[in-house]
């Protein structure tokens, strides 16, 4: 075989093998877990929802969190909304929101996430009680 051919077959096998896309984790490899589920009627609650790693149920820290909503849904009141703004964390793998719970009842929690690294939204609903 002429030297030229051996350098371009060599030469296909390693684009080859550096367009092998490497495995990445699901989004069902993570969840997100709120802290407390039961909250006093009244203003400036904090939630706090844990990011975890299910494959090593470690923390997962520096996620961008880029949607949240919370709503009535759960109670057939989806248009009865609270504004919610994110706070510092306190700790790893753990994010934070105050929200006014303006309405006693059953809330949903709507948070979604991007990991580092990974292709896939890491996504929750997650119902929470108000009570007066």
């Amino acid at each position: 075989m002429p030297r030229y051919i051996h350098s371009a077959l060599a030469a296909l096998v390693v684009a080859a093998q550096l367009s092998v896309p490497v495995a990445q984790a699901a989004a069902s490899d993570y969840i997100l877990v709120l802290v407390e589920t039961t909250y006093p009627l009244g203003d400036d609650a904090v939630l706090e929802v844990r990011l975890i790693d299910t494959r090593t149920n470690a923390p997962v820290e520096g996620a961008v969190i880029f949607a949240t909503r919370l709503d009535m849904a759960p109670d057939g009141m989806e248009t009865m909304t609270s504004p919610v703004l994110a706070l510092p964390g306190e700790e790893p793998g753990l994010y934070r929101f105050s929200a006014d719970l303006t309405m006693d009842g059953n809330w949903r929690f709507s948070v979604a996430a991007k990991v580092q690294g990974e292709m896939e939204t890491v996504q929750a609903q997650i119902v929470i009680e108000v009570q007066p």
